[in-house]
């Protein structure tokens, strides 16, 4: 069913990107002649007005989405197995949330600085070349830059709040062994490599340290210190970490696939300039022969992964213990919560018949039976992928999902650092694990 991926896609981009913290108003054009009045719903006394669920559908869902003629928004309704009625309660549930997040952050002191936004607002603006792509970009989503920013403070408040949800005990070690064993598999052949940056027309220079690194004159981690316009690894002896946690542009990867342990490649010129890499390590998973001969990737121990793997897992397990709690509290405030949905009201612009979408057993792909569903994924999308958002989805937003929130933005700081993992630098990376999905538009 089409619904689940709808909500971390679409819902993603708009309803964890409501336009003001609460339940304020987030049409695009104050004078939009969607607004028809009265209140949708309530929560706790809270309305959550008519309009703001129209403004959501017509000035963020369809637009984003394309979805002007009518027959391709009932086609739409359709394959996602909605009805204009269903759809409605799921933005209604969208709301409720974020009004239960709201009190839930004011309950448990989370607060926001705003030389936190002013960070992550720079990061996002990091991502283009200039601010009049960055405004065009804000633009072609239908954002304001204040819109923006608010949706960013909210986004890294959610963050916070789950985070509060963290026991603090460690994780089981039978998880620990079992994400190993998961690692090992998947990352069996991975590299570490370090590497040493130049500037793109100081390819004198670079030729002149790789020729005293090989005739042994030179080591390696002296010279990136010495020499790497990457301060953030440059600081690390040129670390940048395991390619299997990292993401390189090609040609790094390119060159360091062709490395074995302790070997120094040529001059590699990416976008980012002249690199020198060296393979620092190669990563073989413990494996035992059958009797048929085959191999078998065999770990019984954590300790048999690189420590930075048994880090990121300790991390990955502490992380979804809070996200489980996270959505355990969500879902007790929301059924402990005073909520009254009035009926839909005629003559809505995002109305339309679901007749005419029926499927050839005449069944309809829209049925409002999917209401409550749409509601429970839309509710995951704002609250637990849209709360994770930047930990790599930013994961994996958190990663968590595919990434559903603003984020933190808080990736690359523009040191150069080939890896992305990390959001130290992005000398050779292809963007920041840290980067959200839901950015006012692809980066130019």
């Amino acid at each position: 069913m089409k619904k689940s991926h709808l909500l971390k896609s679409v819902f993603a981009l708009g309803l964890t990107a409501a336009c003001v913290w609460g339940l304020a108003g987030c049409a695009s054009n104050e004078e939009s002649s969607n607004r028809t009045g009265g209140v949708a719903a309530t929560i706790d006394g809270v309305e959550i007005s008519e309009d703001e669920v129209t403004d959501y559908i017509e000035n963020r869902l369809r637009v984003q989405q394309s979805l002007s003629d009518e027959d391709a928004w009932g086609t739409w309704l359709a394959e996602n197995d909605y009805t204009p009625e269903s759809l409605r309660e799921a933005v209604i549930d969208m709301f409720v949330q974020r009004e239960l997040i709201t009190k839930g952050a004011e309950e448990r002191g989370v607060t926001v600085d705003s030389s936190e936004v002013d960070s992550s607002m720079a990061t996002m603006k990091g991502y283009y070349d200039s601010d009049e792509k960055w405004q065009s970009a804000l633009e072609q989503a239908g954002w304001t830059e204040d819109a923006y920013r608010t949706e960013i403070e909210l986004s890294l408040k959610m963050n916070k709040l789950q985070e509060t949800f963290a026991s603090g005990e460690e994780p089981k070690e039978e998880d620990l062994l079992s994400y190993a064993q998961m690692y090992a598999s998947a990352y069996d052949g991975a590299k570490r490599s370090s590497h040493i940056l130049f500037d793109a027309g100081d390819e004198a220079t670079a030729q002149e340290v790789l020729d005293k690194i090989n005739a042994g004159e030179l080591d390696f981690a002296e010279a990136a210190t010495q020499y790497s316009k990457d301060t953030a690894s440059a600081e690390k002896g040129g670390d940048v970490g395991w390619d299997a946690m990292s993401s390189f542009v090609q040609e790094y990867t390119d060159a360091l696939n062709g490395l074995e342990k302790d070997q120094v490649s040529g001059l590699v010129t990416s976008e980012y300039g002249i690199h020198i890499i060296k393979c620092t390590d190669v990563y073989q998973a413990p494996k035992t022969t059958g009797e048929d001969g085959t191999e078998k990737i065999e770990v019984t121990s954590v300790d048999q992964i690189p420590v930075e793997w048994q880090d990121s897992v300790k991390e990955t397990l502490k992380a979804q213990q809070a996200s489980t709690a996270y959505q355990t509290w969500l879902t007790e405030a929301k059924e402990n919560a005073d909520i009254v949905i009035n009926s839909m009201p005629e003559g809505l612009p995002y109305y339309v018949d679901m007749s005419k979408y029926q499927t050839e057993d005449g069944t309809d792909d829209g049925s409002a039976s999917n209401g409550s569903d749409g509601s429970t994924d839309a509710g995951t999308g704002d609250g637990t992928d849209g709360s994770n958002a930047g930990e790599g989805d930013g994961g994996d937003a958190s990663g968590t999902g595919e990434g559903d929130g603003a984020g933190t933005a808080d990736g690359t700081d523009g040191s150069g650092e080939p890896a992305n993992g990390d959001g130290q630098g992005d000398g050779a990376a292809e963007g920041s694990s840290d980067q959200p999905t839901d950015q006012p538009a692809e980066a130019a």
